[in-house]
């Protein structure tokens, strides 16, 4: 070292003096922090000032507890700077607070009982539905082709399936008249997968000779677009979500399978709630039969001919239960198809919440589509009083986004209560004879009869 003594002298002025190194970092024990009493002292002495404590607050405590909100301050004073509560002000402050506490603890009690017994019928419901779930499981589905029209299990089926079978009662209720297999689903899955393959290898190709909507790369491109709006708030549907993938699949396999009808807007919504009950190749044969059904069939390749009778049929129930809606809906020249459209499309899984449509699901397979049509005069008549109040516009708006607390209850209590029959005719007699004036009416240049 060349210079020692200066090195030294140079250490004991940096240990010793308080502050930042040039180089290196401050030992732990020179960074100690000091309380604000230590530097007040310290200034004291400084500067030989003696810093009085500041004074206490003018402001009384009066009562037995520090404010929590806003809502106890009407019991403080005044600051000294304004005028002091009177005796008869500060009384009616107390009068004020009190009644705000009481109304609090009112409201406080009614929450309670209200979570109570919302409680007490969850329970009660879980209970109901494990009960069920047993019936179903060792008694209904081992012997289903004889126990499944008993009367029993009609009303066990009204009240809704336990989740647990749901999706197995489903299978068994639509039935596999196209006997499709496991296997055929993986061979039209592989083509989906070749026909994605090729369509993002001449995606660009495409693009500037101009496709058609009815081709089936566009109907297989349609399907990406549209999943991302299946179930949105559910996020598990979503690209990246566990979902995407197997409605992804299932969509591409029946475009493939069913290239006469291709996808079409609303079916994601039908294969998703099938997927959220079923496993994947069992979901794709449930969808594709439960697609091949003649008004979904109809709807789906959008006969407009056989969708016509099905709207006429349904205003035939319409007037016959609703008469007094019915009118005022003539009145505006609403026609069922600017609501009922996106109620079949979806089979309500869209419009309505997904364990209320899961419901509505649930007695549609046993029912058919008939069940369909009396659940939407089951909505009209359960929002009967606001639709009479409304015009054409807000019907058709109202309609269109149904309330979010609609319950299982009241809707299935109003759905009760629709007679699906119509001068002893029931929907099929009705529906045929719907047909048959069409036909008369086309032959004949006449307008067709209702019934």
């Amino acid at each position: 070292n060349l210079f020692p003594k200066r090195t030294k002298e140079l250490k004991s002025v940096v240990h010793s003096a308080p502050g930042w190194k040039l180089f290196g970092k401050v030992p732990p024990r020179e960074n100690i922090q000091k309380t604000s009493k230590t530097i007040q002292q310290e200034y004291e002495a400084r500067t030989g000032r003696i810093c009085k404590p500041p004074p206490p607050s003018s402001r009384r405590k009066n009562f037995e507890f520090e404010p929590l909100s806003t809502t106890a301050l009407i019991l403080e004073d005044r600051p000294s700077n304004l005028p002091a509560k009177s005796v008869e002000e500060a009384l009616r402050h107390r009068q004020e607070y009190d009644e705000m506490v009481a109304e609090a603890k009112k409201r406080e009690i009614k929450e309670a009982h209200k979570r109570k017994k919302i409680m007490k019928e969850r329970f009660k419901q879980e209970e109901s539905i494990a009960s069920a779930m047993v019936i179903w499981i060792n008694e209904i589905l081992p012997n289903w082709e004889v126990m499944r029209s008993t009367r029993r299990v009609r009303e066990l089926w009204w009240q809704g399936l336990p989740p647990s079978v749901r999706g197995k009662v489903w299978s068994l209720a639509v039935g596999n008249e196209l006997n499709i297999t496991p296997e055929l689903y993986e061979i039209f899955l592989s083509r989906a997968k070749e026909r994605w393959k090729s369509f993002g290898e001449t995606s660009s190709e495409n693009d500037t000779e101009g496709i058609s909507v009815a081709d089936r790369e566009a109907s297989l491109e349609l399907i990406k677009l549209d999943i991302s709006r299946t179930f949105p708030s559910l996020y598990i549907f979503q690209k990246g979500g566990p979902y995407h993938d197997v409605l992804h699949s299932i969509l591409g396999a029946y475009t493939c399978y069913r290239p006469d009808v291709g996808y079409v807007q609303g079916m994601s919504f039908i294969a998703a709630v099938l997927i959220l009950n079923l496993e994947e190749a069992d979901a794709f044969i449930a969808f594709a039969n439960l697609l091949n059904k003649p008004c979904q069939l109809a709807f789906f390749r959008v006969d407009h001919s056989m969708m016509l009778k099905y709207f006429a049929t349904f205003e035939v129930f319409f007037e016959e239960n609703l008469s007094k809606l019915f009118l005022h809906f003539k009145s505006y020249c609403l026609t069922p198809d600017i609501y009922l459209i996106d109620w079949i499309f979806t089979l309500y899984s869209k419009s309505l919440p997904l364990d209320l449509a899961c419901r509505v699901w649930d007695v549609f397979c046993r029912d058919g589509e008939e069940f369909l049509f009396r659940t939407g005069l089951g909505i009209l008549r359960l929002y009967e009083d606001i639709l009479l109040q409304m015009d054409f516009i807000h019907i058709a708006q109202f309609l269109t986004k149904l309330p979010e607390d609609i319950t299982s209850e009241k809707l299935f209590g109003c759905i009760a209560a629709i007679q699906m029959q119509n001068s002893t005719k029931k929907w099929t007699q009705v529906f045929a004879s719907v047909m048959k004036d069409i036909k008369e009416g086309d032959k004949n240049n006449s307008p067709a009869l209702k019934s």
